[in-house]
């Protein structure tokens, strides 16, 4: 793509997400310097010229959270200031989305909270992709495209397992329009798991409600953090008489003890997008598999760029 308006930078949280991107659009990355004070300040340094220039900057707020966002906040100042007609934050996994709401009482909305930062930063439009809960774009007083990794995740479904075995699992009743939607595509059968959560990250599946006997089982979610909900929904399901498990999300957080909870769990194979880039154990995980969201990114950034709808996008 030759156009000498549209320029795009990535921070240091997915720089190879970011190269994919670049290569899908044929062209270069801009230069950006991400350093460190001595006492851990960010500092941050645009090498090219961005005035005038419609701007787009990738970054996922994945782990280290705080660092990722501080450095995304930072680079849109100094956009800003280098008087950027247009700043465009990518942001693939949005970091804190998880808190959306007051659960207890004397809690933040820390969702809102980050939404606020990055609009006074001065981003005119955000980029992001399944987010937690679909509300979180009204967090926000600029435009939003919430982008669903959903057509990558069916193309290989398709690819490699055959309909009329399969049936497709929502792991609570929060994910059951995202799961519907997945079956319906697929014309396949749905289920549910019944789970009790009695803290943060712990997680306990009780009971499974649909027919998943003889059946190839996909358990589809938008993130895996510590695995919890996962292993034990697959166990739940073998139990209950599926042929095997598999389980499909889109943003592959894995902390903590995640890695060696699929290794000895049930789930034959877990397929994520590279919307965070995988630990170094995760990446030896042969159980997990990666697929790249870099073409539907890419794609949103040349139509938003346009002025072109990002519509078709969505499945």
């Amino acid at each position: 793509m030759n156009d000498n308006n549209l320029i795009i930078f990535s921070g240091n949280s997915n720089i190879p997400l970011a190269e994919k991107i670049c290569n899908y659009l044929d062209m270069p990355m801009g230069g950006a310097k991400v350093k460190r004070f001595s006492d851990g300040e960010i500092q941050i340094e645009i090498n090219d010229n961005v005035r005038l220039k419609n701007v787009f900057v990738i970054q996922s707020t994945c782990s280290p959270v705080n660092d990722n966002l501080v450095e995304l906040l930072l680079m849109t100042d100094a956009f800003k200031r280098a008087s950027a007609s247009r700043i465009t934050a990518v942001i693939p996994y949005y970091g804190y989305a998880r808190q959306d709401r007051k659960v207890a009482p004397r809690v933040p909305i820390s969702a809102k909270l980050v939404a606020d930062l990055l609009t006074v930063a001065g981003l005119d439009r955000v980029i992001t992709m399944d987010l937690h809960a679909g509300q979180i774009q009204g967090f926000f007083d600029i435009p939003v495209d919430n982008l669903f990794a959903t057509p990558v995740i069916l193309e290989y479904i398709r690819m490699n397992f055959a309909n009329d075995e399969l049936v497709i699992i929502s792991p609570d009743a929060g994910g059951v329009e995202r799961a519907r939607a997945l079956a319906k595509r697929l014309k396949a059968d749905l289920a549910i798991i019944d789970k009790r959560r009695d803290a943060p990250n712990e997680a306990k599946a009780m009971a499974v409600i649909g027919d998943v006997s003889g059946k190839v089982a996909i358990i589809f979610d938008d993130m895996a953090d510590t695995a919890g909900t996962l292993t034990e929904a697959a166990g739940a399901i073998m139990e209950s008489g599926a042929k095997e498990v598999h389980a499909c999300v889109s943003h592959p957080v894995l902390s903590g003890p995640a890695v060696d909870r699929i290794m000895n769990s049930a789930l034959k194979s877990v397929v994520v997008t590279d919307t965070i880039p995988l630990a170094e154990n995760a990446s030896a995980c042969d159980k997990i598999k990666i697929l790249t969201v870099a073409e539907l990114v890419g794609e949103a950034i040349i139509r938003s760029h346009k002025g072109d709808s990002v519509t078709s996008l969505f499945v």
